[in-house]
């Protein structure tokens, strides 16, 4: 072959491949053209999934708990928990700012049981009080599963009685005329008038129902919200029974017993240890975790345990 048309193939050979290089070039460009157009349009998510944007924090929910000008009255969230995480991250930034804007002063007491016993949300409620300091003289008996939606609530200083923010006409689960669970309002002159509450409920349930025979015995009127007209949507209960189910097992002679007035048990006989205090920040909200090991005299309660 001649040396001319050598060196014409072999650049034909070269601009062939320039040119497919080209080709490769401009389709990449258009990609990426396409896929911009795309993440800005109502399809984005054919390019790259869109995260969840993290909730928000409302204007004015800075970490203001103890304005002296929102009054001389301050109020302890004392919160029984454990191990519900997912929930708490919830409630104490939900909570604080529902507080913050009715300007409630307020102090957050995450009660937390970290013991092998089963759970006793009684007996962490009366932790909760003796724990709460000289700087709160009223508390409320707060689920952690259970968000006010109606800003009409009142969580104001209950003088008079007990406040039963939870009423039977409100809360999407529990419609009895004695039922006082969920989120109860006291001052501590009146937790402590009733002795607190019974140490003896082990296990879920029937601790509030004592609870009621207690304020009774004290001779509290219990008070309710009225002119509230949101019914069973004043609350949001955000508990999952699928995947936190409750214990709900009765144990030994406790089928009996919890059926029973615990007319000396409460804040005299509570036997606990507090393994530690920790100060938390939950998307902007403060709250004390109170990491909480209870006792338990197995010959008085035995359905402490289980098994």
């Amino acid at each position: 072959m001649p040396p001319t048309l050598y060196l014409s193939g072999k650049c034909t050979v070269y601009k062939l491949f320039g040119l497919c290089m080209v080709l490769v070039l401009v389709s990449l460009l258009w990609l990426q053209l396409s896929c911009s157009g795309d993440m800005s349009a109502t399809h984005g998510e054919r390019c790259m999934p869109q995260q969840p944007a993290p909730p928000c924090l409302a204007s004015g929910q800075a970490s203001v708990v103890d304005d002296p000008s929102w009054g001389p009255h301050k109020l302890a969230i004392v919160v029984p928990f454990r191990e519900r995480f997912e929930e708490l991250l919830v409630f104490v930034p939900f909570i604080h700012t529902f507080l913050n804007k009715k300007k409630i002063r307020h102090k957050i007491l995450i009660i937390n049981q970290v013991d092998h016993y089963r759970f006793n949300r009684a007996s962490l409620i009366n932790v909760g009080y003796l724990e709460s300091g000289n700087d709160t003289d009223y508390l409320a008996m707060h689920d952690v599963d259970l968000l006010p939606l109606n800003d009409a609530l009142d969580y104001g200083f209950p003088e008079e009685g007990p406040f039963h923010v939870a009423s039977p006409e409100l809360h999407p689960l529990y419609h009895y005329k004695t039922y006082v669970g969920g989120i109860l309002l006291l001052t501590k002159k009146h937790y402590h008038m009733c002795n607190g509450m019974s140490n003896r409920f082990w296990g879920w349930g029937r601790e509030d129902d004592e609870f009621y025979r207690r304020l009774r015995k004290a001779e509290l009127q219990l008070f309710r919200p009225s002119g509230i007209t949101t019914g069973y949507k004043t609350f949001l209960h955000v508990h999952d029974p699928a995947w936190r189910k409750r214990d709900q097992k009765r144990v030994a002679a406790q089928k009996q017993e919890q059926f029973k007035v615990d007319p000396e048990g409460g804040l005299t006989n509570i036997r606990y240890e507090v393994e530690s205090r920790q100060e938390l920040t939950i998307s902007g909200a403060p709250c004390t975790v109170i990491n909480t090991k209870l006792e338990c005299d197995q010959n008085q309660t035995p359905w402490c345990l289980l098994g």
